[in-house]
């Protein structure tokens, strides 16, 4: 022999302790992230419920009606609240509608009715009012009511806001 002897070299090295804690780190963010993206698809917001409010009318010598929202007890975004002039039983004319988000009533004006929004929010809330042209409508005739109704999210509920009863001007 040559006078060189053979070594075995041992291969039998773990992972640095470095690497393996970055390595366990990122399992474990990948694991929660997984486990909250399964959650949150299932988790919503409580549904509050309608929201109620109170409203008061007041008649203008112009032939125009204001109905202010004297009181409410949540703020509602304008696309979720619908409103409705309805007539009084027996007459021809059919019940004018629309959404307080509609382009033709949200801070508007000479329209048959619209919708002033105070804090300029997007919401309906207190102080908030319609003006509704009555001597155009017919509503100065009295009998007429105007209501608000609050259309939810994918119509899971919805419901009357409030409703009063417009006067006569004459």
């Amino acid at each position: 022999m040559n006078g060189f002897s053979r070594q075995r070299i041992s291969t039998d090295e773990a992972v640095s302790p470095v690497i393996a804690t970055i390595l366990l780190l990122a399992i474990t963010v990948l694991l929660t992230g997984a486990v909250y993206m399964m959650i949150s698809s299932g988790v919503q917001a409580p549904n509050k419920g309608v929201p109620i409010a109170k409203a008061s009318v007041r008649t203008l010598d112009n032939g125009y009606q204001v109905v202010t929202i004297s009181e409410m007890n949540a703020q509602v975004e304008t696309f979720k609240c619908k409103f409705q002039l309805i007539p009084p039983e027996g007459t021809n004319v059919s019940t004018l509608s629309g959404y307080t988000s509609d382009s033709d009533v949200y801070g508007v004006s000479g329209q048959n009715v619209s919708f002033q929004d105070r804090d300029a929010g997007f919401t309906v809330n207190t102080g908030d009012y319609f003006v509704i042209d009555a001597a155009t409508l017919g509503s100065d005739s009295g009998d007429w009511t105007f209501r608000m109704i609050y259309e939810g999210a994918g119509g899971r509920s919805s419901g009357e806001i409030f409703a009063v009863s417009l006067p006569a001007s004459n």
